[in-house]
């Protein structure tokens, strides 16, 4: 979780065990987070009945600070752009 410092970014992805395109996301935002120097974290849709009624049909999910940025695939040039105008 954030913990709400000025200038803490955090990447958040959801998504759920046995998701080949969460696979793929994962490997855009490890990429993005070590390059960048951010955190991220990784939440699982089905440990939460809110997050599974909103994102089921969408996942992975891709936030940024808790705003929802991308869905299905992650375009790493837009991430990698959104999280430098955070900056």
């Amino acid at each position: 979780m954030p913990d709400d410092r000025p200038g803490d970014i955090v990447i958040t992805m959801l998504g759920k065990p046995g998701c080949h395109l969460c696979e793929d996301a994962r490997a855009v935002i490890e990429r993005v987070a070590g390059d960048l120097g951010v955190r991220w974290e990784e939440r699982d849709i089905t440990r939460s009945e809110a997050d599974y009624e909103q994102y089921w049909e969408q996942i992975p999910v891709t936030l940024v600070n808790g705003v929802q940025h991308d869905f299905w695939r992650v375009d790493e040039a837009r991430l990698r752009a959104a999280v430098a105008k955070l900056r």
